[in-house]
């Protein structure tokens, strides 16, 4: 017994040895530096989009827009507050304390840059995921301190869909179209990764369960099983498309988060099958507000865009945005860049 004691002191004294030798060889043994960048870059679709329409730093999004409060008791506000209600990437940048010049009422300095468009695609448009980061290398470049955040096919989604809708494409080759633009999306976002930048990219959301898939399996029994597969399979291709060793790229499972608040409906959210816009009111999205909402016959409102998880048929609310950014807030703070 004492003999194999003895043994196990060795073995101690020459791990501790080797140990203080590797932390000497690292540095004397300093803790390893935390991750915090100095800019924030999205690209993607709408869903992290903030358009400033007026050019005054205080753009709105697709989302419900919040609006700041009435000059006088009584009275209606018409102006935007772009601060509240953020979009899920703008939660990662206040992690950060980081914001966008769109929305950047108060005119602090900022680096930061956000290329996210309407209706954007992974790749082979011109507004694409690809098409943007071309755009952006033209006149800049992504560094160790450059936080990147991408969310995108929630349009390669529909468009397999409506093409198998209109009867121009088979269910199996919308299958094998959102794969490859799943693979696609990787593909960029290991780029900016192999070029330096930190990326956070997030899965998107099952349109299946969104208000558009349940009106479409309403007109069409089966409608909502497709889109959720094509959601699925997009990204599944994305997933193990990234090189993801948590050193460069952290993933954002915002696909399981929505989907776990819609099976759980009245927890998280109040409603989560329909729209908290008021289509007659806003007919676009970035016409929506807090003064926009949906009413009932006798012109009370009765949604959120706050316990309501969808602002519109296909986007995110304000709580849903939320749920997204919190989880991606927690990622990019937590993972080892």
């Amino acid at each position: 017994m004492f003999k194999g004691f003895g043994v196990r002191l060795a073995l101690g004294a020459t791990v501790a040895v080797l140990s203080a030798g590797m932390l000497a060889a690292c540095g004397g043994g300093e803790q390893v530096e935390k991750f915090v960048p100095t800019r924030i870059v999205s690209f993607g679709d709408e869903n992290s989009a903030i358009v400033d329409i007026n050019g005054d730093r205080n753009g709105a999004k697709y989302n419900v827009n919040a609006l700041k409060a009435p000059a006088t008791t009584g009275g209606v506000s018409t102006t935007l507050d772009c601060l509240t209600n953020p979009v899920w990437n703008e939660y990662v940048a206040t992690s950060f304390s980081l914001v966008f010049p769109e929305c950047n009422p108060n005119a602090v300095a900022t680096t930061s840059r956000n290329l996210s468009a309407l209706n954007a695609r992974a790749s082979g448009t011109s507004n694409s995921v690809q098409a943007q980061i071309d755009t952006f290398l033209s006149t800049d470049s992504f560094n160790e301190k450059t936080l990147v955040t991408v969310m995108a096919g929630h349009w390669d989604v529909r468009a397999q869909y409506d093409a198998v809708a209109a009867g121009t494409t088979s269910a199996d080759a919308a299958v094998a179209n959102v794969e490859a633009a799943g693979s696609a999306l990787a593909e960029q976002v290991n780029r900016i990764a192999a070029l330096g930048g930190k990326v956070l990219i997030s899965t998107i959301p099952d349109v299946g369960t969104m208000p558009f898939g349940i009106a479409q399996e309403t007109a069409s029994p089966g409608r909502a099983a497709l889109l959720t597969q094509l959601t699925n399979r997009f990204n599944a291709k994305l997933r193990v498309g990234l090189i993801n060793d948590g050193t460069k790229i952290g993933l954002v499972l915002g696909d399981e988060a929505v989907s776990a608040n819609v099976k759980a409906a009245g927890v998280t959210f109040a409603d989560v099958t329909r729209a908290a816009c008021d289509p007659i009111a806003a007919p676009t999205l970035l016409q929506c507000t807090t003064n926009t909402l949906l009413k009932d016959a006798t012109g009370t409102v009765i949604a959120s865009g706050d316990s309501w998880l969808w602002s519109d048929a296909e986007h995110l609310s304000a709580g849903g945005q939320r749920l997204v950014g919190n989880l991606a807030a927690s990622r990019a703070v937590g993972n080892p860049f």
